[in-house]
């Protein structure tokens, strides 16, 4: 029997090296994550603070709203310390008030509703995120932000204005249909800023 010249490759040496070579590659491929639109890689701690970047981005567009329409047309701006005044009873168990202004104050209420507010919209911005899926972090579209925005007036109509005693979705204030129309308005300001922040971090 002819031995194989030095030059050539046996079949059983040519079918380990195709196999480790399969192996290295798979193993090399496994250990790359998937490419993001700034053409690295994307790991999860990027994503996530991309997601708090968007939830903070969100909220402060809201609050420039709330701003113009005071400046504006002397719309009251949202009375955050006594959203504060509701979260800190909160740790008594009490959710459902008749009327938050007659609870006891919190010396740091007005710092703990702004916190609160802030938490919220990071807290939108990563369930987005979470849900979108991160292509949407790289090829962005306004629907899903759109849909978050008005899906979560729900929050404020039922849980925080019945919380606070202003019933639910504002029903026991003298204009309830103005209040509504106005949530609506604001958290479509506030899909605006997912998107736009999404846009700007790209």
């Amino acid at each position: 029997m002819s031995r194989p010249s030095p030059g050539s490759t046996s079949p059983a040496r040519l079918i380990f090296w195709d196999s480790s070579k399969i192996s290295a590659a798979a193993s090399g491929q496994d250990r790359k994550a998937s490419p993001d639109s700034f053409g690295g890689t994307a790991t999860m701690s990027d994503i996530f603070w991309r997601s708090i970047a968007i939830g903070i981005g969100a909220t402060a567009l809201m609050d420039i709203w709330a701003i113009f329409l005071n400046t504006v047309f002397a719309q009251p701006r949202p009375n955050w310390g006594l959203v504060g005044r509701w979260v800190w009873h909160l740790r008594e168990g009490k959710v459902f008030h008749d009327d938050i202004g007659d609870a006891k104050p919190y010396a740091q209420e007005v710092a703990l509703g702004w916190a609160f507010h802030y938490l919220v919209g990071i807290v939108y911005g990563i369930i987005l995120v979470a849900l979108a899926g991160t292509a949407w972090l790289a090829a962005p579209t306004f629907l899903p932000a759109f849909i978050l925005g008005i899906v979560t007036v729900g929050a404020g109509w039922f849980l925080l204005a019945p919380g606070m005693g202003a019933g639910w979705a504002a029903s026991k204030r003298p204009n309830p249909m103005q209040i509504r129309a106005l949530n609506l308005v604001s958290h479509t300001v506030f899909a605006l800023g997912l998107y736009g922040t999404v846009l700007l971090i790209r």
